[in-house]
């Protein structure tokens, strides 16, 4: 054992550990507190709810923008891992399709707000954008396609338009109370079944 590993113990590693649940636990919080309330909530908000102190978030994310592109990445990474286990613990691919469409569209509710924040920095958000077809366009490919080999969906549809189509639906929800995007991509999920 050199020097180097001396830092690296088991009490070390675990403190790595809780420090990355901690951050995870904080940016669950601050997702389901943008779905609800915008990426504009008060830090507060997200606080209490992830049941830390302000200064906590702050010490973590410095900026609000900070706050916003480490959700981001987090519900992308989120969402590309679910894809796989969905398809492993549904009914069927059907299934798994639909619920992997519902955390993306909660995923997109936050996203809205990112190109608003990230506003004088174009060069963030595209990285980001890059970042998010890369990791989530083969994931929804892999359900499209399974649900397709089931029998289950007609063949054709392309995990792009499919994505770009729900993303569509989701523009301006959060602002006007009378329209239900997600009952619409409800809708467009069970057109793509096959017809019997």
């Amino acid at each position: 054992m050199n020097d180097g590993d001396m830092g690296a113990g088991p009490s070390a590693r675990s403190k790595r550990a809780d420090a990355r649940r901690n951050q995870e636990t904080l940016l669950d919080a601050a997702a389901s507190v943008f779905v609800t309330s915008g990426v504009e909530a008060p830090v507060r908000d997200i606080a209490a709810r992830a049941g830390v102190g302000v200064g906590t978030i702050y010490r973590h994310f410095p900026t609000r923008a900070d706050l916003i592109i480490a959700v981001y990445r987090h519900q992308v990474e989120a969402c590309a891992e679910a894809g796989p286990a969905l398809l492993a613990s549904s009914a069927t691919p059907h299934a798994a399709l639909s619920q992997w469409i519902n955390l993306f569209v909660d995923f997109l509710v936050t996203k809205h707000g990112l190109a608003g924040v990230l506003r004088s920095d174009n060069t963030s958000f595209d990285t980001l954008h890059s970042y998010f077809i890369d990791r989530l366009l083969p994931v929804c490919a892999q359900l499209l396609d399974a649900a397709a080999d089931a029998g289950e969906i007609r063949s054709g549809p392309k995990a792009y338009e499919l994505m770009r189509g729900v993303g569509n639906l989701c523009i301006g929800a959060e602002h006007d109370p009378g329209y239900d995007a997600r009952r619409l991509v409800e809708l467009l999920i069970a057109g793509l079944r096959q017809p019997h």
